[in-house]
């Protein structure tokens, strides 16, 4: 079995005449936790996009494992057919930053329906899986409770636990707490670092640095749609080499 669990090379997108992501390659290994640094469209939600199929490359190669999903010819990216898509999603989980739970289901119809769904299994089976989940996310006692009638930090952490529940090989995260207001932050960092803890392997587009340097194996940066520089969290954010790294940290952190 291969260690890398997704990789993505030589990606490049255009929207219009606007190029996105230019010349963008990363590979993340089983159990590493990347973080994904940067201004406003920088390009790191498209990259997310991109790897988790919401979006087509114009160029470059995707690969989960030993899947390839995307194969650069030159000309452009050609995706492959038949069922290699749909594998491909059963490989990886995708949080969001605005939840995007069916606001109709309960928490516990969330959490189990694409389980059914999707991965054919017994309702038994996926109800017994979400009663651990909604235990690991400290939401006890909100299985039948509708998304409106729960804390934005509720949310977010039932949204981990849906994609949790497919059993994913890695899980993407776009800003998971951009919506929260700093307590309920804190509850969805914490769920995220124990995920950290039992080698859940991880990209996390975020904006809190504190969170990075706690919880990241590696720090990538991204401006202009390109990686301008990665390595430890200790390297990109206390100790930049880049000039154009040092000048983002400096805003944001004062």
């Amino acid at each position: 079995m291969t260690n890398s669990v997704m990789k993505i090379e030589s990606a490049r997108k255009a929207f219009g005449g606007n190029e996105v992501l230019k010349d963008i390659s990363l590979e993340v290994k089983r159990g590493e936790v990347v973080a994904i640094i940067g201004p406003s469209g920088g390009g790191k939600s498209t990259l997310l996009r991109c790897a988790t199929l919401l979006e087509t490359l114009d160029g470059g190669s995707l690969s989960f494992g030993d899947l390839a999903v995307a194969t650069d010819v030159g000309s452009g990216a050609v995706y492959a057919k038949g069922d290699v898509p749909k594998q491909a999603r059963s490989r990886f989980g995708l949080v969001f930053q605005n939840y995007n739970l069916f606001p109709h289901y309960t928490v516990m119809k969330n959490i189990i329906d694409a389980p059914i769904r999707v991965l054919k299994r017994p309702r038994e089976q996926a109800e017994a899986r979400a009663y651990e989940l909604i235990a690991q996310m400290g939401l006890m006692g909100n299985e039948n409770k509708v998304p409106c009638e729960l804390s934005g930090g509720q949310q977010q952490r039932v949204s981990i636990a849906r994609a949790l529940a497919l059993d994913p090989e890695i899980l993407f995260f776009d800003e998971p707490t951009s919506a929260l207001d700093p307590e309920l932050t804190a509850e969805v960092l914490r769920v995220i670092k124990d995920l950290a803890a039992q080698n859940m392997t991880m990209v996390i587009v975020t904006h809190a640095m504190q969170f990075a340097r706690d919880v990241a194996d590696r720090v990538v940066f991204m401006d202009g749609g390109r990686i301008v520089e990665e390595g430890s969290a200790e390297q990109v954010i206390d100790h930049p080499r880049e000039q154009r790294t040092r000048e983002f940290l400096s805003r944001i952190e004062g």
